[in-house]
């Protein structure tokens, strides 16, 4: 048989003849600086990319305008000349009163909109005063143990007007009762409320690692909030999956890419089995992303995303709708970039990180303060972060086009590339039976693990510099000052938690508790009866106990 030989392109043809006549003979005289160039997630980069790289890429199918299908380019076609993203600066710490303080100071300064940190004991379903809880009140966001704590964290700050993002998962549902309760104690109208709730259970399990009930219950209880949201609250998003976790668990940008996106698709399958309607509940599902310090490569992240998203959905799900096809995204730098060694240059990384997610089409934005990998942020670092957004937007002159990187050879050929490596993730989570199965047989988490250890392992092989860490180091570095938080916070939240069980009535708590457990055993939505408890004044703790009655207790399996 005749040999066949390979067609060549053009293109292809003028690379090759650029790498023998041009490139080569400089390397000669002076080789490249190492073999290999990649990026944080070890991927080998290119010298250049040219048309032969975009070959497979269509205009109309794959990239096309902004505004419009597959939304690679973004999802308003003029980007942010119509509107700036948001700037969501993340806060809390110690009581409500401070939080509530640093939400008006950062309000002043021309934050658009909020964003709350709760402690550990509140991530974890637990009250200031449990044994449990003891070290950790109101030391990594602020503490809440009842509606009594919500009232003071927004008092004086309209629910109505501000949009807030409240970052809690394992008992998103009783904060979102909360919220609600307080939002209505002021006098504000449900329908008109807008704001997030994190709510992602599945990425705790995959790698933050602050669950309460097992998986499926769990997953029950993302899906009352769904139904009761659509129903009651339009505006409001009910869940944000969220790939910062992951990504800061060690995963590499296509795996942030790939697993939040497929939780994503599993929220709807619950949804869709549930009895909801697509084009009803998905269009208030957002999501939540990283921006690492490899720039194109997270910009292209977040045009894959779009492109991903849209297809799946009207695909797999058949929806109609645009805003059901349409990404909406908040990104947050990375904290786990940030080094206590000279840690001023974080403000540097932030910087950059930022610039990648405007770049990359954003909704809204939180940068890290310069001392986060010290301490929670003081005034200073966290006005600065904020200058750092309003600089970008006011400033550089990115915000007026949009996707100015859009038929780059190097992004859109990394956009493809991050778009077929996240979709094969898919095809194997699929083979498992979903998301939920592929967590229980412990995929995702190994994968991540290994990413992990790698990147490390380049790092310690001085593969990977992190300037003041493995490279350009100083043995003498001035101190920074770092917020201290008072260790009597725990103390106040206490005497709170007495004076507010002490005023409310024992019997309507009881009550209301009760039937929180009949509705959540008989399989109704568990969102009426938990706004009851709230009102009723139970506290986080009893409500989870509540819960825990019912549900149980996750443990995860050794993988």
């Amino acid at each position: 048989m005749p040999e066949t030989k390979e067609i060549t392109s053009p293109e292809q043809a003028a690379a090759e003849r650029w790498e023998q006549e041009t490139v080569a003979p400089v390397i000669q005289k002076r080789p490249e600086r190492r073999q290999r160039f990649e990026g944080v997630s070890l991927e080998e980069v290119n010298r250049l990319y040219t048309p032969a790289d975009t070959e497979g890429i269509d205009f109309e199918r794959d990239i096309s305008f902004p505004g419009e299908f597959p939304y690679t380019r973004g999802i308003h076609p003029t980007g942010y000349r119509g509107k700036l993203w948001t700037m969501r600066q993340f806060a809390g710490f110690g009581t409500p009163e401070e939080t509530n303080a640093r939400f008006k100071y950062l309000m002043h300064q021309g934050q658009t909109g909020l964003s709350v940190a709760y402690d550990l004991p509140a991530l974890m379903g637990y009250d200031s005063d449990s044994p449990l809880s003891e070290g950790e009140v109101g030391k990594c966001g602020v503490a809440v143990s009842s509606l009594a704590d919500m009232e003071i964290l927004f008092d004086g700050i309209p629910l109505e007007e501000v949009t807030v993002s409240q970052t809690i998962n394992a008992p998103a549902s009783i904060f979102l009762a909360m919220y609600l309760v307080v939002a209505e104690k002021q006098g504000a109208d449900w329908k008109k409320i807008s704001g997030t709730l994190q709510n992602d259970i599945l990425k705790e399990y995959i790698a933050q690692k602050e669950w309460i009930y097992p998986i499926r219950p769990a997953m029950k209880l993302v899906t009352d909030t769904f139904e009761f949201c659509t129903q009651h609250v339009p505006r409001y998003n009910p869940i944000s999956v969220s790939g910062y976790h992951i990504r800061e668990a060690g995963a590499t940008a296509m795996q942030e890419l790939a697993f939040t996106l497929r939780d994503g698709v599993e929220y709807v399958d619950w949804g869709v089995r549930a009895g909801l309607d697509v084009d009803e509940f998905v269009p208030r599902i957002s999501f939540f992303f990283n921006a690492h310090n490899d720039f194109f490569e997270e910009i292209a992240k977040y045009r894959a995303a779009r492109r991903i998203w849209a297809r799946v959905m009207r695909e797999r799900f058949g929806a109609k709708s645009e805003r059901t096809l349409q990404l909406r995204f908040h990104t947050q730098t990375a904290g786990v970039s940030l080094t206590v060694q000279q840690p001023l240059n974080n403000i540097v990384r932030v910087a950059i990180q930022a610039l990648a997610g405007v770049l990359g089409g954003t909704q809204s934005l939180h940068t890290d303060s310069y001392d986060e990998a010290l301490a929670l942020p003081t005034d200073r670092a966290a006005l600065i972060a904020l200058r750092t957004q309003q600089i970008i937007a006011e400033e550089t002159g990115v915000p007026n086009t949009v996707d100015p990187l859009g038929g780059s050879y190097f992004v859109e050929a990394l956009t493809k590339k991050m778009e077929d490596g996240a979709l094969d993730y898919f095809e194997k989570i699929d083979a498992m039976g979903g998301m939920v199965e592929a967590i229980e047989k412990g995929f995702p988490q190994r994968e991540i693990q290994e990413s992990a250890y790698q990147y490390q392992k380049a790092v310690e092989r001085g593969e990977q510099t992190i300037v003041g860490v493995n490279k350009y180091q100083m043995s003498d570095e001035p101190e920074v000052p770092i917020l201290i938080i008072n260790e009597g916070v725990r103390e106040s939240q206490i005497a709170r938690l007495e004076k507010t069980r002490t005023r409310r009535d024992k019997g309507a708590v009881a009550n209301a508790l009760e039937g929180l457990k009949r509705a959540t055993q008989s399989g109704e939505n568990t969102m009426p009866a938990t706004i009851e408890a709230v009102r009723a004044y139970a506290t986080l703790g009893e409500i989870c106990d509540a819960l825990r009655d019912v549900y149980g207790l996750y443990e995860e399996p050794a993988f």
